[in-house]
C-alpha cells in the first residue's frame, strides 16, 4: 500500500526503513538496552544508604539520650556525698569532693560506663559529671563509630521551702 504525503512524496514503509537504517518505527535502539537496570541498581544502592544513615543516626541519638541520663544520675549520686565535718563546723553544705568521683563511678559501673570528668562549682554545692560512651552503628560499621558524650549536673539544696528562680 502506497500513501502519498503532502508535497507529493511517496511513503510506502520501505522508504522509511531505508532512511532509519533498517529499523522499524516503534522498536527501541539496542544501545539503550539495560539502561533501566543500571538506573534501578543505582537508586536501590542510594536508598539502602539513606536507610542506613537514618537507622544509625536514630541509634546515636538514643545512646546520647541514655548517656545524658546516666550522667545526670551519677551527678545526683555524687552530690549526695555531703561533707558532714564542714556542716558541723558551720561552713555550710558542701560535697566531699574526694568521694564524689568514687560514688559516681560505682553507679556508672552498673551500666559498664565510667566517669570521664567531674567538675565542682566554686562554693562546692554543685557537681557536674561528664560521661563518654562508645557508639557502634548497626549498619554503617566502622564508618559511623564515634564517642558520645553526656553531661549531667546536680546542685546540693537543703531546707527547700519554695522553688528557686534564676
Amino acid at each position: 500500500m502506497t500513501v502519498r504525503r503532502p508535497g507529493g512524496e511517496r511513503w510506502d514503509g520501505q522508504a522509511v526503513r531505508r532512511r532509519t537504517g533498517g529499523r522499524r518505527w516503534g522498536r527501541r535502539d539496542r544501545s539503550d538496552r539495560g539502561a533501566i537496570a543500571v538506573f534501578v541498581a543505582i537508586c536501590a544502592a542510594f536508598l539502602v544508604l539513606i536507610i542506613a544513615l537514618v537507622v544509625d543516626a536514630g541509634g546515636r541519638l538514643r545512646v546520647a539520650e541514655r548517656t545524658d541520663g546516666y550522667a545526670q544520675e551519677a551527678a545526683r549520686v555524687g552530690g549526695q556525698q555531703l561533707d558532714e565535718a564542714a556542716v558541723l563546723r558551720g561552713e555550710g553544705y558542701k560535697v566531699k569532693q574526694d568521694y564524689v568521683k568514687d560514688a559516681a563511678n560505682s553507679y556508672l559501673a552498673l551500666y559498664h560506663l565510667a566517669v570521664y570528668e567531674v567538675a565542682f562549682s566554686d562554693d562546692g554545692s554543685s557537681v557536674t559529671v561528664t560521661v563518654q560512651a562508645d557508639y557502634k552503628p548497626a549498619l554503617l560499621g566502622e564508618l559511623g563509630k564515634q564517642k558520645v558524650t553526656g553531661k549531667g549536673s546536680a546542685t546540693l539544696v537543703h531546707g527547700v521551702e519554695k522553688a528557686e528562680t534564676d
